[in-house]
């Protein structure tokens, strides 16, 4: 699908495509809202206009994603996208992926949800190096920066539909 049909799309179908790039109403309606988009670069000022995401959008949102290192379960838009966007980390060595499997269970732990990050474009150990550095984040730290990692996956996927 390319910028032109979607922006044709009826409300309820742009919506549905939506969906499985960030599944929070208010950031799907501000995309929709802005429609006709000029370019990517619109689609991704609308993204942002949603942007500080509440605790509560983030909370939803996080139960579409798996842990980093870990394959999607099912058939659905979303675990299609986490399985590309994982792709980039290749076959993880076994040191590189106890590391990671000790960090998810830290940042479980001491944040009561899966670690997450936008992993496209990222080595194994530049996501280590992020979980340990956000282990010393506050609570609100570090809601705030699921948040903004959230938005970047969202334009991700969403520029990955629209090309």
């Amino acid at each position: 699908m390319d910028l032109a049909e979607f922006n044709r799309l009826p409300a309820d179908d742009a919506r549905g495509i939506l969906r499985p790039c960030l599944d929070v109403d208010r950031w799907i309606d501000a995309i929709v809202d802005a429609r006709p988009l000029a370019d990517l670069d619109s689609a991704e000022a609308a993204s942002r206009a949603a942007a500080p995401l509440t605790t509560a959008e983030i909370d939803a949102a996080m139960s579409h994603h798996p842990r980093i290192g870990e394959k999607a379960k099912g058939d659905s838009a979303e675990a299609a996208h986490s399985s590309r966007e994982q792709a980039g980390l290749g076959t993880l060595e076994a040191d590189v992926q106890s590391q990671l499997a000790a960090g998810n269970a830290a940042y479980e732990d001491r944040f009561d949800r899966v670690f997450l990050i936008r992993a496209a474009g990222r080595t194994p150990e530049e996501i280590l190096s992020e979980l340990q550095r956000r282990m010393d984040n506050t609570d609100e730290d570090e809601t705030a920066e699921v948040g903004q990692q959230l938005i970047q996956i969202a334009e991700l996927r969403l520029e990955g539909i629209l090309s």
